[in-house]
């Protein structure tokens, strides 16, 4: 392999890598920032919406503006505004300030993401293109094992800042590679113009809902809440009369009129929502009830990737041996197993008899489901659609994490809170002990008991457990929901003809 190849490879493998690790180590990075932030739970949802939010509405637009723009150019403007924004991210004083700087993260990651593998499509020729993709998987595959434990181990003994401007010097590494060594390319067919409408009302309305979703437990059914939602579910309607006559839509809609291309973005809607939450809220009762450490929790995730890389190439021959319809059911349905043994661990479980085999039967459901629902995704249509197809599913995937995190979120909270309160009145605090923990409980499992002045510490401790053993009840009732969106998505699967 060439040089200039070799070192375009590692720059896009790194690229992509930072957006990649930056998803999976900043759910590891929420209860120290919690802490040292005094944010609360809606707060900490905001810190992974806001990121989710404008990388799945403008991933769409990011792959075409390289198309027609040029892919090093827009992959360069991704790592660079992705680096500015995780800077910010670092010095952030405030959850508020955070969140805007996630927001601006997500919207370079939706320019860095759709170019990676364009660029490498581009550069290699038919001979060395697969070994070239096969060899940016595996790597994806092994930073997204090793950036949760080093993230976690950075938390622990630096800063959960340091989880941030640890993508400064990765960037500048692939600015360098690739100003020296990536070579311009564009897809000569891509001449209409670019659909900011519909990316416009795709944010819109994806931002309306998780706005109304997640600020439904402070503000309640306020105004502002039925303004937010109208104006989202409206946005939405109106993206799809707009794309049906854009002449270059973002979301091309004549792509779901294949039963089997539906089908598979509705399963991908289901599952990944579901993996999506679990990846949220599994940090949490780690650190919090459990009190692991950052670095344990991050370790706690590994043999996921481990098993989906592991048998990544066995999966991925299912679908020539026995058809599209038996991995993409009985995957999701292996999954939907895992997410339910999610729900069994109590406050102080071992790690062995309850979190690991639920991490390793679900990376074993998504290592069946995943490779066979790419292949089928991309051959439900022409060969000339292979990339939109893969894009817009793309697309689903982390649309599905962040409309998952707001509809769970609210089950949440409502869950938490309906348990915690009689527990806590029972133990008779004064009003201005009760004011200081009322004070505390919207960081739900982060709330800190100590903070509370003038408590005896029977007390103190029997807060304590009662704030554990709701968040815990409200943990199973999400993960036993999120089991029945696997199963839901099982079912999408086995229509799949």
């Amino acid at each position: 392999m060439p040089s200039a190849r070799r070192w375009t490879l590692v720059a896009t493998i790194i690229g992509s890598s930072l957006a990649f690790v930056d998803t999976t180590v900043v759910n590891v990075a929420l209860p120290a920032l919690q802490a040292d932030l005094h944010a609360t739970i809606t707060d900490v949802q905001w810190v992974i919406e806001a990121y989710a939010l404008f990388l799945g509405a403008l991933i769409l637009v990011g792959g075409s503006m390289g198309d027609q723009f040029g892919r090093k150019r827009v992959f360069l403007a991704g790592v660079v505004l992705f680096t500015t924004a995780s800077v910010l991210c670092g010095l952030a004083g405030s959850a508020h300030a955070l969140i805007a700087g996630r927001a601006l993260q997500g919207i370079g990651a939706a320019f860095l993401v759709p170019g990676s593998l364009a660029i490498i499509s581009a550069t290699f020729d038919e001979a060395e293109r697969g070994r070239a993709i096969g060899t940016w998987s595996g790597f994806s595959a092994m930073t997204s094992a090793v950036g949760p434990i080093v993230g976690g181990w950075l938390i622990e003994h630096v800063s959960w800042r340091a989880v941030f401007f640890l993508n400064v010097p990765l960037a500048a590494a692939v600015v360098v590679l690739s100003w020296r060594f990536m070579t311009e390319s564009r897809d000569p067919s891509r001449t209409g113009q670019i659909d900011w409408s519909g990316a416009a009302l795709a944010a819109l309305g994806l931002g309306g809902l998780v706005f109304a979703l997640l600020e439904w437990p402070r503000l309640g059914g306020s105004g502002l809440m039925q303004a937010a939602l109208a104006a989202g579910a409206g946005s939405l309607v109106l993206l799809v009369f707009v794309e049906r006559r854009a002449p270059s839509p973002m979301l091309p809609l004549h792509l779901f009129r294949s039963r089997t291309f539906a089908l598979t973005n509705l399963l991908t809607l289901l599952l990944y929502a579901a993996v999506g939450i679990t990846l949220f809220i599994v940090p949490m009762n780690l650190i919090q009830v459990q009190h692991y450490s950052a670095t344990a929790a991050g370790a706690a995730f590994l043999p996921f990737p481990v098993i989906m890389f592991a048998l990544s190439r066995w999966s991925g021959g299912l679908v020539g041996r026995t058809g599209s319809r038996l991995p993409l059911t009985m995957g999701p349905i292996i999954a939907a197993i895992g997410l339910g043994l999610y729900a069994r661990p109590a406050a102080g479980a071992s790690f062995w008899t309850t979190f690991f085999p639920a991490v390793v039967v679900l990376g074993f459901g998504m290592a069946v489901t995943v490779a066979p629902l790419t292949t089928t995704v991309m051959s439900a249509v022409e060969r000339e659609h292979a990339g939109v197809a893969s894009g817009v599913n793309n697309a689903v995937a982390r649309v599905a994490g962040l409309l998952a995190i707001a509809v769970f979120g609210v089950l949440l909270v409502q869950t938490f809170d309906a348990r915690v309160r009689p527990r806590l009145e029972r133990l008779h605090f004064t009003s201005p002990a009760w004011t200081a923990i009322d004070r505390e409980l919207p960081k739900m499992a982060g709330a800190d008991v100590e903070a509370v002045p003038a408590i005896e510490q029977s007390k103190r401790r029997a807060a304590r457990q009662a704030i554990d053993e709701a968040f815990v009840s409200a943990f199973r009732l999400v993960m036993m929901s999120a089991a029945v969106l696997a199963l839901a998505a099982a079912i999408a699967g086995s229509l799949v003809r």
